[in-house]
């Protein structure tokens, strides 16, 4: 997709003057995946990330594929989140201390290898 105008005046429009979506619920990694086809009359970037969105893309693939910034990336995809058209899934949370290994196994492994 080439834009005509890459200037700061187009991003400004594109994002209604925003700079940050109204909850930060994206991250790089996050996994969109859009729910819906484009519809008449829905700005352009929009519909794009609707189209790209059939398989699921992260924020930072669809970033790429737009050749937007990630920030006004976020404020379009926090638009269509609010829609309806996409869902957002993140990636799996990191292990809590209570799912992480003790150190007393991690010091039989240890001594286990060093056996070895």
């Amino acid at each position: 997709m080439t834009w005509l105008d890459d200037g700061p005046d187009r991003l400004y429009t594109v994002t209604g003057g925003r700079s940050r979506p109204a909850e930060d619920s994206f991250d790089l990694v996050t996994l969109i995946v859009s729910e819906c086809d484009p519809v008449p009359g829905m700005q352009s970037e929009h519909a794009w990330i609707l189209r790209l969105c059939r398989r699921p893309m992260a924020v930072a693939e669809l970033s790429a594929g737009l050749r937007l910034p990630v920030s006004v990336v976020k404020v379009l995809l926090s638009d269509l989140l609010d829609m309806g058209k996409v869902t957002a899934r993140h990636p799996s949370s990191a292990r809590t201390e209570a799912q992480l290994p003790t150190p007393e196994f991690l010091k039989q492994v240890l001594v286990g290898l060093r056996n070895l």
